[in-house]
């Protein structure tokens, strides 16, 4: 018997070993898994738009900003400046294929998108270097294209600075808004 009382002793002392550390693992994990202090305050996020036949036509990548009752264009975003077109690291646009940028025609390939908001016009850049944070290294002698387009207003504030595709019949039209502002450019397939 008392080789059976020794093994079951060291039994319930192994177990409460595994328990003590059992609980030790759980307090870890949950507490590092509660810690959401450091979450990206401008998310980022991706759109895409396909052809008819359903082949990739463009995407964009881009982080999403929001407005938290600020002033937006004029303010935070300043007139006449050249802006990453959301937040972070500058707005990133892939063509699948060949395409016309509001009629210029710009070969498939990736691009930064950057933007010159005005009043009633936005110039729109697509520009060669790419991997960039923010605007702070734009050249403007990497452009590949500028072009200008109107400022329309919306039918409600956008909170989030947001970026989508409405498809046509040959090719998307891009849309850019936040707060009361948004912009259209015509992306169509080149051929």
């Amino acid at each position: 018997m008392t080789k059976l009382k020794t093994k079951l002793v060291q039994k319930m002392r192994l177990m409460k070993l595994f328990k003590i550390c059992l609980i030790l693992l759980l307090a870890s994990f949950s507490t590092s898994a509660q810690d959401f202090s450091d979450i990206d305050k401008s998310p980022m996020d991706a759109v895409i738009t396909r052809n008819q036949d359903n082949s990739p036509l463009a995407r964009i990548i881009y982080s999403r900003p929001k407005k938290k009752n600020r002033a937006i264009f004029g303010k935070l975003v300043p007139f006449n400046k050249v802006w990453r077109t959301g937040a972070n690291e500058a707005t990133e646009i892939t063509f699948y294929e060949d395409v016309l940028v509001n009629g210029t025609a710009v070969e498939a390939g990736t691009y930064s998108l950057y933007t010159i908001p005005e009043e009633e016009k936005w110039t729109i850049i697509i520009n060669e270097r790419i991997n960039e944070w923010g605007a702070y290294n734009y050249d403007d002698s990497m452009d590949l294209l500028r072009t200008s387009v109107p400022v329309k207003n919306t039918a409600a504030t956008v909170e989030n600075f947001s970026i989508t595709f409405k498809p046509t019949k040959d090719g998307s039209d891009l849309l850019m808004g936040w707060d009361d502002t948004f912009v259209e450019v015509p992306i169509r397939k080149a051929n």
